[in-house]
């Protein structure tokens, strides 16, 4: 058994964890109320975006269809996070990220990864994956119009030179602080919504001025800018609800392991005086005898 002096060490040094993860806590729950709220505001803008996106795109789809002799490679954005202590957020986003590079690959298509965040590029250097590029260190914000306008431009680029025929990206769909779902959005080409068996709706028709192919072109910069924030709003909103749930578990642990270390310093501490009280009534009976 352990002496009561090395006991009361690990009760300090659990203790000053707790104090950590406590705070911890509470930081991502603030910064999760934040990214909440800029998701629940942005998400409005992008649906009536990609309504009229859609329409306007499938009623020609010839202006946003990849280029004639696109070879079959498809460009995946993986939005991770810079930093860990959240839990199995990244490792589970990884995992679809390699299941639909899998399944891309099965199907005779090429694909070219490239990694938002450190975990992600870490992971892909690790397996020896090569990456069409990387952003990383993107604290303290990660969902910022500046980035999506830098990913959408690199998307936009590879299409219209026809280096690609299929864009997407793969980042976590926000539940709710202990739900995230990892997913795969395909950004490139436009296709018309499921319907589950019902007949397809009909594109809505828009007055445009001066043209439709005029437009398209800033209908398509437009749509595939607001769908990479979008997917960086929930990204982000993500990674602060899966931190602040493992940061509340570290602390609920921490507490148990001070409430066993506790006893077993208790039980120490009565053996420990168990034995001097033996040894001083052996002691007399020895003197006595």
């Amino acid at each position: 058994m352990a002496t009561t002096k090395a006991i009361r060490r690990r009760i300090s040094s659990v203790k000053s964890t707790q104090q950590i993860t406590r705070a911890m806590k509470l930081v991502a729950a603030a910064r999760l109320r934040r990214s909440q709220e800029a998701l629940l505001n942005a998400r409005p803008y992008h649906e009536a975006l990609k309504r009229v996106a859609d329409s306007l795109l499938l009623s020609a789809p010839e202006v946003a269809a990849p280029a004639e002799n696109a070879p079959r490679i498809t460009l995946a954005i993986v939005i991770s996070s810079d930093r860990g202590l959240c839990g199995g957020y990244n490792a589970n986003l990884l995992r679809v990220a390699e299941q639909e590079a899998k399944r891309m690959r099965q199907d005779g298509v090429e694909v070219k990864l490239y990694a938002v965040g450190r975990k992600a590029l870490d992971h892909f250097r690790r397996t020896r994956q090569p990456l069409e590029g990387d952003r990383v260190n993107n604290s303290p914000r990660l969902a910022t119009v500046a980035l999506a306008r830098d990913l959408a431009a690199v998307v936009l680029e590879r299409w219209r030179a026809g280096a690609i025929a299929e864009a997407g990206v793969v980042y976590s769909q926000f539940r709710s602080a202990i739900s995230q779902r990892p997913v795969y959005e395909k950004l490139l080409p436009v296709e018309a919504p499921p319907t589950d068996g019902a007949a397809a709706p009909e594109a809505t028709e828009y007055l445009v001025e001066p043209s439709a192919a005029q437009l398209i072109p800033v209908v398509v910069r437009s749509y595939i800018e607001a769908a990479m924030l979008h997917a960086l709003l929930e990204a982000e909103a993500s990674e602060y609800g899966a931190k602040m749930t493992a940061m509340d578990a570290a602390t609920n642990n921490a507490v148990d392991m001070i409430s066993r270390l506790t006893l077993e310093m208790n039980r120490a501490r009565q053996a420990q005086i168990t034995k001097e009280l033996m040894d001083i009534v052996g002691g007399a009976e020895a003197l006595r005898g």
